[in-house]
This record gives structure tokens, sequence and C-alpha cells, in this order.
């Protein structure tokens, strides 16, 4: 969109501006003019989207070191929205302090437990310093910046320390360098452009929601058919139906080489499956992205 004015996008995310929803925002929605709309929960989010169509989301989903949130498969299905695309994002940790102080000034660090978990290595030489859980990564930081709190430390990502003017005294500072979460683009699809994206070959990958009988091979039987018409299986998470007893929910997520073939795979899966949904139609992010503070991120699975 170089000499061009971007288009504005508003979009909900769980957390503060700073935090790495943010910096996947920034990202993924590279091409566009980004308003953020803060949620404290993830239910909220859901929410807002509910009663303003028009707002997109991003959704943490997974990832490499705890998993799948297991939560937001829930909310998701409930929602009635769309899988739009996804963002992976490598996540990187930094000590932010205000300005001038040290780490010997330090009692205190404040930051979400996950952060605070995932720090551990380098918080195990400063035991004097206490660990304090809080909501939020970015809103640690904000918060130290706006009441000035000297000897108490927060961990966030180098955005915030940016955005709240902290001095970052441990850079980098996770313990496992391989902590990537994956997260998704949700909201309500422009029928018109999906066609057209999918017309173009743009689109490789959808995310899917069904139960099957309790009966033997019934799974096997899914992924036979799958397989037969080259549609690759990158994922599979089951959860409990509430009320039904030892029978579950299977979301999949598959990537596919040619459209017309993931149509007849589902039209083959459907007379074997209860209540199968399409969740979403989307470009797969097959890239992993390092980030500079969330600065000058491009995303070349964005697509204005």
């Amino acid at each position: 969109m170089s000499g061009e004015q971007k288009k504005v996008k508003k979009v909900a995310m769980q957390g503060w501006p700073g935090a790495n929803h943010d910096i996947a925002i920034r990202a993924f929605y590279s091409n566009y003019d980004v308003e953020t709309v803060s949620c404290v929960s993830f239910d909220e989010l859901f929410d807002k989207i509910d009663r303003d169509r028009s707002l997109e989301g991003i959704v943490a989903i997974e990832n490499t070191l705890v998993g799948s949130i297991l939560a937001n498969y829930t909310l998701l299905k409930d929602s009635g929205l769309q899988v739009l695309g996804e963002h992976k994002l490598r996540i990187k940790h930094q000590f932010m302090v205000l300005p001038g102080q040290t780490m010997s000034d330090i009692r205190e660090v404040h930051s979400h437990p996950m952060a605070l978990a995932q720090c551990h290595s380098f918080l195990r030489q400063y035991p004097h310093v206490k660990l304090i859980e809080t909501e939020d990564t970015a809103l640690s930081a904000k918060l130290i910046t706006d009441n000035q709190t000297e000897g108490v430390g927060a961990i966030a990502s180098s955005l915030a320390s940016k955005l709240y003017g902290l001095e970052v005294i441990g850079k980098n500072i996770e313990t496992n360098k391989h902590n990537y979460t994956r997260f998704l683009i949700v909201g309500t699809p422009d029928k018109e452009k999906q066609t057209r994206r999918i017309e173009d070959g743009l689109f490789n990958k959808s995310s899917l929601v069904f139960s099957l009988p309790h009966e033997e091979g019934s799974l096997s039987k899914i992924l036979t058919i799958l397989t037969f018409y080259n549609i690759n299986l990158t994922k599979i998470q089951s959860l409990p139906i509430i009320g039904s007893e030892w029978e579950y929910l299977f979301y999949i997520d598959v990537m596919f080489h040619n459209y017309d073939r993931y149509i007849q795979s589902l039209n083959a899966i459907r007379p074997l499956c209860r209540k199968l949904r399409e969740l979403g139609v989307y470009r797969g992010a097959d890239v992993l992205y390092e980030t500079n503070g969330g600065e000058n991120v491009k995303n070349v699975n964005a697509i204005s």
C-alpha cells in the first residue's frame, strides 16, 4: 500500500498495549492502521465482537511450551465467529525497571504467572526478588510507570518497555528459546473476499470441529479419508462434551493444496461425523516470526 492511505482496522485483544497479542496484531495487520480494543479476558473479547461484528479479534490458541489453550476452543465454537487467519510469534521476555534502577535495587518482579514460569532460570539467580503474579505482562509494566514505583521490575515485551518508557536490564531472559505462540484471527468473514481468495488459491488451511459415534475405529476412518484426499492433518485436540459421559468433540486443523479436493473430503467424512462444522478457511502461517519489539514487522501472510 505504498503511497496510499492505509485502511483502518479495529481489532480486539486480551491484554494491554505492549502485550504479545499487540505484537502479533502489528505483524498480522501490517497493511492496516490498527486501532486495538483491550479486553480483560477472552470472554470479554468474544462478547465485544458479538456486539460489534465490524470488530475482528486475535486469540492465543496454542503455545509450544504449555500446549493448547483449551478454553479458547470452546469460546470460538460457541461464538459462531470464523477463523480468518493465523499468526505464529516467537515469545521473548525482557526484565524492565524505571530508568536508573539496577538489579540490586529490585525487591519485587511483577508479571503474568506464565511469563514468570518461563523465566525461571534467570529469576533463580536473584533469590532476594519476590515474584508477584499479575493479570497481564504489559499492564505490569504500565503500572510501574504510572505509579513511578521504585524497587519493582516487570517482565514483559520490548514493545512494552518502549511504550511505557522503562529500561531493560535483562534482555531475552526466557529459559527456553523455542517458545512460540500461535494466534487465531477471528471475526465475521467478508463472503465476497473469501470466495475471491479461495478462487485465487490464497487459502490453504481449515479448522473443523465434530463429534463421533462411540464406535470402534470411528476416528481412524476419518483420518484415512483425509489421507486419501491428500489433506494434511496438522493439529487434533479433543475436549469432553459436557453432559455426555465419555463423548468428545474433536477440533482439527488441516492443510490442503486443492480446495476442490478439500470440499470432497468434507463431503466424504460428513456421513461419519456428528455436527461437523467448518470454523474457518484461511491462509496458514507457515513462518514463525521473530520480532524487533513489535516494530517494523511485516507478515507475509497478511492479506489486505
